[in-house]
């Protein structure tokens, strides 16, 4: 029977939402929540579910990377799985860290991510990662093809190309023997494109975005500023009802004659990262304290008399490109010059 471990946050281990985000590495014995299912097509045993709070985790891969080989070490298992992380951010970072560091103690792993998750161009090349949905509507799924690979990956059965086998390329190419010569083939797939025909080419080019820099501003003395965040502040009780994740909108709030953000009156929606000490401080994800000093010492000319706001989490490249554009057609004219951009 196979021996499997495998990785979880505290969310799917049972042990709390964002306010265990802090939770300690553990090791539990047995499946735990998701892990029946992954069991189940396994056509094994899960003998331990180890878990960690998301930003414990990703906080310090390296740590958490160590607790995870020790752990991988005294279990022995024969094959690791991790998530499934959907679109996660920071699950998806510890569900690639597991699988790097069960590669290294040569234990075969596999994960699941969705496609825009960070955790996929980090790891996809050293560690499987299959496609997963957005959300966690996909995880049966996710969790019967994750069960599948990782029966194949326990009994070394022989692992085909990305195409074949359904998992993120990884940028790995093999020298093999083809039933047709290469020109043979490229003109298929030249007479398959001209006639409007789907093809699938043999040497993939990664999707590279240049983005050209802002111009820096000629006097930030004289310039209008405005503050944009992604971390979700909005006017407590969130009486926009903006969403926490997945984001397709963005908001403009007043802060003329407000020295700071007060704790009473604004608050985090944001579903991605730990929200207490942006509740307890609005003005540590949009700095409007700090912009006011350098407005009043001349450091900066002017600040905007509104802030921009949406919640980064999940949110679709498309729909971020969309609201970017229409945010900055409205900077443009409202003449703000420059702009602070504040994250998570």
């Amino acid at each position: 029977m196979i021996r499997a471990v495998h990785y979880l946050n505290q969310f799917f281990a049972r042990a709390g939402a964002e306010e265990a985000s802090q939770h300690p590495f553990t090791v539990k014995e047995g499946a735990v929540g998701p892990g029946m299912k992954l069991e189940q097509e396994l056509g094994g045993k899960i003998v331990a579910t180890i878990f960690c709070g998301d930003d414990r985790a990703a906080g310090d891969l390296a740590a958490f990377g160590a607790e995870v080989e020790k752990a991988l070490r005294e279990l022995a298992p024969e094959v690791v799985v991790a998530g499934p992380a959907f679109n996660a951010g920071r699950y998806g970072l510890a569900c690639g860290e597991v699988c790097a560091r069960a590669k290294a103690l040569g234990i075969p792993a596999v994960t699941a991510m969705h496609i825009e998750n960070p955790g996929v161009e980090l790891y996809r090349r050293s560690a499987y990662v299959l496609p997963a949905a957005p959300t966690a509507l996909g995880m049966n799924d996710a969790l019967t093809r994750l069960g599948r690979f990782a029966a194949k990956l326990a009994a070394g059965a022989p692992i085909g190309d990305a195409h074949a086998e359904g998992y993120y390329g990884r940028g790995v190419r093999r020298v093999a023997l083809h039933e047709k010569r290469a020109a043979d083939r490229a003109l298929d797939m030249l007479a398959a494109r001209l006639a409007g025909r789907p093809f699938t080419t043999e040497v993939p080019l990664p999707a590279i975005e240049h983005i050209v820099p802002a111009k820096p501003l000629a006097s930030v003395a004289k310039a209008r500023v405005a503050i944009v965040t992604t971390g979700g502040i909005v006017p407590k009780g969130n009486p926009d009802g903006l969403k926490q994740s997945n984001s397709t909108e963005w908001k403009a709030y007043p802060i003329a004659g407000l020295a700071s953000l007060d704790a009473g009156k604004f608050e985090s929606i944001h579903g991605g990262y730990d929200t207490s000490s942006a509740n307890a401080n609005p003005n540590y994800v949009v700095p409007l304290d700090v912009a006011r000093e350098l407005e009043s010492t001349g450091a900066i000319g002017a600040l905007h008399d509104t802030y921009y706001v949406t919640a980064g989490v999940g949110t679709a490249v498309a729909e971020a490109r969309r609201m970017g554009r229409e945010i900055a057609e409205d900077l443009r004219a409202r003449k703000v010059d420059g702009v602070i951009l504040t994250a998570t």
